[in-house]
């Protein structure tokens, strides 16, 4: 009888589900909606459906029958934490070993491959993950818009729109940005931009998306564009150095390089990235590179550890990494 594996990563734009067999090989996959809020009532309902949505169309390409899967283990990681999605996926999903947890984690799989190392991911947040050989983890950042979330594209855009509220005010200097975020948001002046980005109109992901336009600023050579994206770098590298020093106390070039990858509409940014990394480098005994699967990899690779089964997946086509 055959067994079968799954891998899921819930984020806050997209579900992606990945069923494996136990030769390592990935037998179907398919996408759906964002899945990370299930507080209120019709949040259930939506986390439900999605999930529903998403294994069925897994299953049907995987030539399965989504009525009668079992999986011999399945991981699943969760945006926005995994403490109020556990008990409903435990009721939705029929397997011999269940882990519900953090898409940090999931990422940081896929990352290394499963091998120990630190991810930083900086999307509309922040936040920096590692787990060492003894699979002791540790987080720093990701503690949302008002308290963290540090060198991520929400806090790119909140910075730039504070040197434009300074050019305003006449203390600060004149910068690009100004018309750039302006032109952006169809606002006449920095005072009613920065209303706009209180209503409901501009959520934080709206205005995390910004980002871009900073960062086309900073490449044109805006000295405080610049500023703004290589500050942000400085947040990442310091959250990564932070769970480095939390794992590796003590590690030097003598025990190896370890592996650090990032993931994240942020190091799109050719300036954050090159300045992340050599920051991040500066410390010595530290390998970055580009990750080497993807989130949902990373999850499908962890439930086939759950089972004690090594495995060296393919790339999956429509899968980015």
């Amino acid at each position: 009888m055959s067994e079968y594996f799954l891998g899921v990563d819930g984020g806050q734009s997209s579900t992606i589900a990945l069923i494996g067999d136990a030769a390592g090989k990935t037998l179907g996959w398919a996408s759906a909606g964002p899945c990370n809020h299930v507080s209120a009532a019709e949040g259930r309902a939506k986390f439900l459906r999605v999930m529903r949505e998403c294994l069925s169309q897994a299953a049907a390409q995987a030539d399965l029958d989504p009525a009668r899967l079992h999986f011999r283990a399945a991981c699943l990681g969760m945006s926005g934490g995994p403490e109020d999605k556990a008990a409903l996926l435990q009721e939705l999903i029929s397997a011999d070993r269940l882990l519900v947890t953090t898409d940090a984690k999931i990422a940081l799989a896929g990352a290394t491959g499963g091998a120990p190392g630190i991810i930083v991911i900086a999307g509309t947040g922040s936040i920096a993950f590692a787990e060492n050989e003894l699979s002791e983890t540790a987080r720093a950042g990701g503690w949302g818009y008002i308290f963290g979330d540090e060198g991520g594209g929400f806090d790119i855009v909140r910075q730039a729109l504070r040197s434009a509220l300074a050019e305003h005010e006449g203390w600060g200097p004149r910068t690009a940005l100004t018309p750039a975020l302006l032109e952006a948001s169809q606002s006449a002046d920095a005072n009613q931009a920065l209303h706009r980005f209180y209503t409901q109109e501009w959520p934080h992901s709206r205005i995390a998306a910004l980002a871009r336009v900073v960062d086309q600023i900073a490449e044109s050579g805006d000295p405080v564009a610049v500023d703004t994206m290589q500050r942000a770098a400085m947040h990442l590298a310091m959250l990564a150095g932070t769970v480095r020093r939390q794992l590796w106390p003590r590690r030097n070039e003598a025990d190896g390089p370890l592996q650090l990858a990032w993931i994240g509409g942020v190091f799109n940014s050719a300036i954050v990235l090159d300045r992340f990394r050599m920051l991040v480098e500066l410390e010595g005994s530290v390998r970055t590179a580009p990750p080497l699967h993807s989130p949902a990899m990373g999850a499908l690779l962890t439930a086939w550890k759950l089972a004690g089964i090594s495995a060296s997946p393919e790339q999956v086509p429509g899968i980015k990494t």
